[in-house]
Order: C-alpha cells, then sequence, then structure tokens
C-alpha cells in the first residue's frame, strides 16, 4: 500500500497589500468627522427650538398667572357694592371689622362659596411648589387664592399677598 504524503498545515493567504495611504485615512476621519459634527449641529438646532418653546409656554403661563393674580387681588380688595338699605353693615363699635351679616353678605355677593370667617377654623394647606409647568399652573393659582380667602387675617396689603405667591413659585 503505497504511503500517504505527510500532512502538513495550510499556509495562511497573504494579507492584502494596504494601499490606501495615510492621507486617505485622514480624508476618511475627517469626513467622518464633519457628519457627526453635523448630526450634532441638528441635534443643537432642534432642542434649542425646543427649549425656546418650553421658555415662551412658561412666560405666557407667568403672565397669566400673574394677570390672575391681579385679578384676584382686586376682587378681594373691591367687594361689590351692598344695596343701598343695607343697615346690617354697620361694624360693630369700635370693632374696625364688618358686623356678621355683612361678612355674610360679602362673602355670599363675592361668589366665594365660603362661610363667614370664624376663629376656630382649621389652618389651609399651603399650596405645592409651583415649578413653571403649565399643567399644574391652574392648579396653583386655585390653591394660592383658596388659602389666601381662608387666611385673610394674615395678608395685611396686596404686596404680601403677591409675595407670599412669588415665594412659591420656584421656576418658570
Amino acid at each position: 500500500a503505497p504511503c500517504a504524503p505527510p500532512m502538513t498545515q495550510p499556509t495562511p493567504p497573504a494579507p492584502l497589500p494596504d494601499t490606501s495611504s495615510p492621507q486617505d485615512n485622514a480624508w476618511s476621519c475627517l469626513l467622518s468627522l464633519e457628519t457627526q459634527v453635523q448630526l450634532i449641529q441638528a441635534s443643537l438646532t432642534f432642542h434649542i427650538a425646543e427649549l425656546t418653546r418650553l421658555h415662551q409656554t412658561t412666560e405666557a403661563v407667568s403672565l397669566s398667572l400673574q394677570a390672575l393674580l391681579e385679578c384676584l387681588l382686586l376682587a378681594l380688595t373691591t367687594p361689590p357694592m351692598p344695596p343701598a338699605d343695607a343697615e346690617w353693615l354697620v361694624s360693630a363699635p369700635s370693632s374696625g371689622f364688618l358686623a356678621p351679616a355683612a361678612a355674610e353678605w360679602f362673602v355670599s355677593a363675592s361668589g366665594l362659596g365660603l362661610s363667614a370667617p370664624h376663629s376656630k377654623l382649621p389652618h389651609p394647606a399651603l399650596p405645592d411648589v409651583y415649578d413653571g409647568d403649565c399643567k399644574v399652573g391652574e392648579h396653583f393659582l386655585q390653591s394660592c387664592i383658596t388659602y389666601i380667602q381662608l387666611s385673610r387675617e394674615a395678608f395685611t396689603s396686596n404686596a404680601l399677598k403677591i409675595a407670599w405667591v412669588l415665594s412659591y413659585m420656584k421656576a418658570g
């Protein structure tokens, strides 16, 4: 029987010679970087436009809240005129306050839907801090209005009311 030739391991093919020059590699790298820069610039342009839109929305909500607050403060400081024959509006001697019947009339005429103030009412909840989110702006404003209405004795001036509301506006 004929002898088989000894087995040898095949030799790997020789690598193809690198036909690209270092200059070609540099151009490829530069083109890749330029493409990446363009993508980043497009992304930044999009995000800047989105931030601008959000800023404008926040500004509009802030202006609306300020206008509503001014209306509220005006409504709280300017009660509607009672009927001319309302003798019950006379304040108690030297108390400086409206008589209870007058206070009840003021509350019902102003549409606040609250009962006359009592000294033993529970303390109202404080509003949540407003962070500029327009989705919760109306809720924030209503919370402030409710607190001010239920704590009138604590708010002796419009400036105090405004400063108190602004203290809860941490952004936007």
